[in-house]
């Protein structure tokens, strides 16, 4: 393999595209030193050599059974949720830990300290953290019979909400958008839809509504116990960056 280090590929932004720099790589015999979307490409910068590379399903299924004949089922598992993260050049980092594993199989899920493993390790934590804290923190408001939360989410936590909400209300029809990444899941009760979702425009909620988010903040007061106040708890339990999308802290 020929470390090329003015060389960098330029992907579609899906995870089946970045599949397919891992297999043109192998397939090129040639190691790029960046791995960028469509959208973070940008020009190319002086004596930089770009080189997009097509998605292909099949080259993509192949890398992909790959991970778990070579590395370990986990693996494919700890990649698809690697890429959700917000991990800065989180796609070179994902291609080191396809070829580490590719050396040393299953035992690279455990080379905690090397510096690869120990960011993917540490992202995709902040990941599921982050996602669980939204299972909690989602509110709610009905339109016209169709539940609609609107989140801010630094990772891209959608497919792991989606399952949880499925889950939770099978026979309703709602709607999770993501601002930061203009995603959005939609559910109804014949299927869930993952798709794109570039603006959201909502009417003012009716008077039932706001009779329910009244009564919600009411009872949130009710249960409170003004002694045991503590805003640096509640901060450490309920972070402030979601407040802005929870009913109970609505002005």
């Amino acid at each position: 393999m020929q470390n090329n280090t003015n060389l960098v590929y330029i992907y579609d932004g899906t995870l089946e595209g970045f599949l397919c720099c891992v297999y043109e790589s192998y397939v090129r015999h040639e190691i790029p030193v960046q791995i960028r979307t469509e959208e973070d490409a940008g020009q190319p910068l002086l004596l930089e050599e770009t080189e997009w590379i097509r998605t292909d399903m099949e080259h993509a299924g192949k890398i992909y059974e790959s991970i778990d004949r070579k590395i370990a089922l986990e693996a494919q598992d700890f990649i698809r949720e690697a890429f959700l993260t917000c991990l800065p050049d989180k796609e070179i980092f994902m291609y080191r830990f396809i070829r580490m594993g590719y050396q040393y199989g299953r035992s690279v899920m455990d080379r905690l300290t090397d510096d690869t493993v120990g960011a993917l390790i540490k992202a995709v934590r902040n990941l599921r953290r982050e996602s669980h804290n939204f299972m909690g923190f989602v509110r709610f408001t009905i339109y016209d019979g169709v539940m609609v939360s609107c989140i801010s989410p630094k990772n891209r936590v959608l497919p792991l909400l989606s399952d949880h909400f499925t889950n939770r209300y099978p026979d309703e029809t709602f709607l999770i958008y993501d601002r930061t990444h203009q995603m959005a899941v939609v559910h109804k009760p014949e299927g869930t839809l993952l798709t794109a979702m570039h603006h959201l425009s909502l009417p003012p909620i009716d008077d039932a509504e706001k009779a329910y988010h009244t009564l919600w903040k009411c009872f949130q007061k009710t249960i409170a116990i003004e002694e045991r106040h503590n805003p640096k708890c509640q901060m450490n339990h309920m972070p402030k960056r979601f407040w802005a999308d929870m009913t109970e802290f609505e002005s």
